[in-house]
């Protein structure tokens, strides 16, 4: 395995690393319910499946 020749320093280091952030999810806002959820996905709502806020699916009530 490779081994640095030099102890990379702190600041160095960090320099190096200043690109690498955290990104926060992007949310979209359905249009039938108002409910946030992430894009281009479908999301539950009151037992209901929506995508781009047309029912696509209800939960089954098991008796």
């Amino acid at each position: 395995m490779a081994h640095p020749k030099r102890k990379i320093s702190k600041s160095r280091r960090d320099k190096r690393r200043t690109h690498k952030k955290g990104t926060a999810k992007l949310l979209a806002i359905c249009p039938t319910t108002g409910e946030a959820h992430l894009p281009h996905r479908a999301h539950w709502h009151e037992g209901k499946l929506y995508y781009k806020g047309n029912v696509v699916m209800e939960k089954e009530v098991l008796v």
